[in-house]
């Protein structure tokens, strides 16, 4: 009689599959209030490595780190009418505290731009004060309707950044700059993730911005995920908070700002852009287990030989887990390590010894093989080099190989509903043929110029629109 598979075939139930490989590679349980969720020690070391790679891009264009109150007044959010709108439907508000009701109910936050703009036009006076660039790691709350473990939970990690800038032109950059340079960058050479890099139409723009910029990526069943975004805010909240400087020329001048965000949704893109019917797939360079050193029997001369591998492996710059936990059966952790997508596992039993070699099973590309443990050193790091652009190059062929260019509004509901993405002429569909494609769960992800490039308009000539369902 066949096993049964531990995972639900992605073939057979994608969202099933999902949740099953969510709980099964330990990365998160739903938590106690609807919408909540607990991550769990392994999916929080994703987030935790994911972090250090961001936070290291953010911090080279001169941005600093800081924290802002969790709870907001809630007069603070009648300052800018597009704010306040786009997310009053999903805010949670405090109203008693101490046993009182408050004289002010507090929002909890849903982003950052009401407080943080009360404290940039405080904190700028002159020129001088310029460019002004905030960025913080926190939690945010958002009532969420339709919750699925990171994709969309009530509350989610995210980093968050604020700028101000003299002139709409810096703002502009700046924007462009934390897009391409910050979560373009970590896409590609971290996370292993192809994007589309272009910019929201007015229907899907950031409630208060003038400009949304976005990247776009393609999960595992066809479907859009907008991993990050980018944000012009223009004047719109300086005018709110009257945040102005004292120009060179002695003039009072209102700010040009910027915000954008990135969020704990990346994990599940992470799992729906890598994972197969055997778990996760963890990009090598993402990994904070790159190699695991395990062994097959409980010989006390094989537990010394994976501890000294695993030294060896730690003193070659490697992260490295070693699995000794032979009162548990061997091949029960290879699956809990094949499910939790570890790139790289060596496997040591007294045969291994005598023959003064190791079993390397490859969890990206598949496949095991003997190699001498004294190659490991030198070859474990090309290998894991070559996994990460595999990985990438996997997700770059999915998405251009699902991708049809299309010239009508029912072209691009087919390819849509065949498991892809569709590109159609802006000038063809405009915000009529939007809001045709709404009625069948397809949305404009974003809007590309003709060479691939970011429009600098939404109306700019030979703009194309990308359409899809989306997470």
């Amino acid at each position: 009689m066949a096993k049964a598979p531990v995972l639900t075939p992605r073939a057979d139930d994608f969202p099933r599959w999902y949740q099953d490989l969510i709980t099964k590679a330990e990365l998160a349980d739903n938590g106690p209030v609807r919408g909540t969720m607990v991550i769990r020690p392994y999916g929080y070391g994703l987030w935790e490595r994911m972090q250090a790679e961001m936070d290291a891009r953010i911090k080279e264009t001169g941005t600093q780190n800081a924290y802002f109150p969790l709870l907001i007044p809630q007069s603070y959010f009648a300052r800018e009418a597009d704010h306040v709108e786009g997310f009053a439907p999903e805010l949670a508000v405090v109203t008693h505290g101490g046993g009182k009701e408050l004289e002010e109910p507090a929002v909890v936050r849903p982003t950052s731009e009401m407080i943080i703009n009360d404290y940039f036009s405080k904190w700028v006076q002159s020129y001088r004060d310029l460019p002004l660039q905030i960025n913080q790691w926190a939690n945010v709350v958002r009532w969420e309707l339709r919750p699925r473990l990171f994709l969309r939970t009530t509350e989610f990690l995210w980093q968050e950044g604020h700028t101000a800038h003299a002139t709409y032109e810096e703002a502009r950059d700046f924007a462009a700059h934390i897009q391409q340079h910050v979560y373009g960058n970590f896409l590609t050479e971290v996370l292993a993730t192809d994007f589309v890099s272009g910019r929201k139409t007015a229907k899907e723009r950031f409630a208060g911005a003038v400009n949304t910029l976005t990247l776009e990526s393609m999960m595992g069943d066809g479907k859009a995920l907008q991993m990050v975004t980018s944000h012009e805010l223009g004047q719109n909240f300086a005018k709110a908070f009257n945040t102005r400087y004292l120009s060179r020329d002695g003039r009072q001048e209102l700010v040009w700002q910027t915000s954008w965000g990135s969020t704990t949704r990346m994990i599940g893109a992470l799992v729906m852009t890598h994972g197969d019917d055997n778990g996760l797939r963890v990009p090598p360079r993402l990994a904070q287990i790159q190699v695991v050193v395990l062994a097959i029997k409980g010989e006390e001369a094989v537990l010394a030989k994976v501890r000294e591998l695993g030294d060896r492996l730690r003193a070659a710059g490697l992260r490295v887990h070693v699995d000794d936990r032979t009162d548990t059966p061997f091949g029960r952790r290879a699956v809990d390590w094949e499910l939790k997508g570890v790139p790289v596992r060596i496997e040591v039993g007294p045969r291994d010894l005598e023959n003064g070699t190791a079993m390397l099973a490859r969890r990206i590309p598949g496949g095991k093989e003997p190699v001498p443990v004294d190659s490991l050193v030198p070859l474990l790091p090309a290998i894991l080099e070559e996994d990460q652009a595999l990985l990438l190059a996997e997700s770059r062929e999915r998405r251009e190989s699902r991708t049809a260019d299309v010239s009508t509004i029912e072209e691009a509901v087919e390819a849509v509903g065949a498991g892809g993405w569709a590109r159609i002429p802006w000038a063809d569909l405009g915000e009529e043929g939007e809001a045709r494609l709404a009625a069948h769960a397809v949305t404009v992800r974003c809007l590309v110029a003709a060479d691939g490039s970011v429009p600098a308009a939404d109306d700019a000539p030979g703009n194309v629109a990308v359409v899809a369902r989306a997470y």
